[in-house]
């Protein structure tokens, strides 16, 4: 059967890929859970040391005049902090709670793909070559952020690491033999520490910021485009419209990432000076556009499969029950539109 000997390989390739995925997430599931349950726990001493408190401070007002003014002030000082630290615990408590139910959907979907895969293809109920060819897609498209995200990681605080060690092997040697010089140097370093400090917090915001996780889609978006703009000069113009709220949390993540590729593609490929993004939030769909005036190109490419950025947000979407448009002439910009339920919950 020719389907078998073209597909067996994408296909057992995406199930290890996805039995990996799998693993980690389950392991990535217990974690959570089992820091949510020591976060119950404080949450419960937290909330009885809280009750404690206030009925001793209640008591202490009770009794007016008798009581001095410094067991008085140390007595709201505790209940101060008391409630300080309960109000932490339980914002604590609920961004655990929802990182576990995005572990658990997140497995659910990897089980569900992988019992697709698991199907005998024999029976006519494997995969189909499209499915394949998505699934292919995004194991790619992963290996090739993985891959960029390993160079810059070389070439960025790798190699400032490794100066680092230099400076202060510099610094050591002189400071026996000219201080002003030893100053300089640990000047130079601190320098260059903290240039490295905000590339790695660069780094860590483009992986997943928590942000994104904490306030949701729209303050991410604005706060990345920013940062977007400041390290590559773009004027970089970002509106919401619509009923502003938050998604469901992969609808978040999704449309993030699509607009991190798509600014990232305006900077690498279009010659672009200008990006304007607008994320419209209807009642029962959020519609994305991004127009930039860069050199344009020939939509072609994508049928081609020669944009595998733009190919994975056309499957993604489209596997959300979404649509994708895209509008690009040589000589005239590009628009890219798309759209994916999202109803009001």
């Amino acid at each position: 059967m020719p389907f078998i000997e073209d597909q067996a390989g994408p296909i057992e390739y995406a199930r290890k890929s996805i039995q990996a995925e799998l693993d980690e997430a389950g392991r990535a599931l217990r974690e959570v859970t089992l820091m949510l349950e020591q976060s119950q726990v404080e949450v419960t001493k937290l909330s009885q040391r809280n009750a404690a408190i206030t009925a001793h401070l209640q008591q202490i007002q009770s009794q007016g005049s008798s009581v001095s003014i410094e067991e008085l002030r140390m007595s709201y000082d505790s209940a101060l902090d008391a409630q300080q630290r309960l109000f932490v615990m339980r914002g604590q408590l609920e961004k655990l709670q929802g990182d576990q139910t995005h572990q658990k959907q997140y497995r659910a979907l990897l089980e569900k793909v992988m019992s697709q895969l698991d199907k005998p293809v024999e029976t006519g109920a494997g995969p189909s070559r499209s499915a394949a060819a998505s699934i292919e897609s995004i194991i790619q498209a992963q290996e090739s952020e993985r891959q960029r995200l390993s160079r810059q990681m070389h070439d960025g605080p790798a190699q400032a690491l490794s100066n680092f060690i230099l400076q202060t092997e510099i610094a050591m040697r002189l400071m026996d033999v000219d201080t002003a010089q030893a100053r300089e140097e640990l000047s130079n370093l601190k320098s260059s520490a903290m240039g490295t400090f905000q590339k790695v917090r660069n780094f860590i915001f483009e992986l997943r910021p928590m942000m994104l996780d904490d306030l949701g889609l729209s303050p991410t978006i604005k706060r990345y485009a920013d940062t977007f703009k400041d390290q590559t000069g773009m004027d970089v113009v970002v509106t919401v419209s619509g009923q502003e709220r938050r998604l469901e949390s992969y609808i978040e993540v999704m449309i993030f990432r699509a607009l991190q590729e798509l600014l990232g593609n305006a900077a690498r490929h279009s010659q672009a000076s200008v990006v304007k993004a607008n994320i419209d939030m209807g009642e029962s769909f959020v519609k994305v556009t991004v127009d930039d005036n860069g050199k344009g190109f020939n939509p072609e490419i994508l049928n081609q499969g020669n944009s595998l950025g733009l190919n994975l947000i056309r499957d993604r979407v489209e596997m959300l029950g979404g649509t994708f448009e895209m509008d690009s002439t040589i000589g005239k910009g590009t628009r890219i539109i798309f759209a994916i339920p999202a109803k009001i919950i």
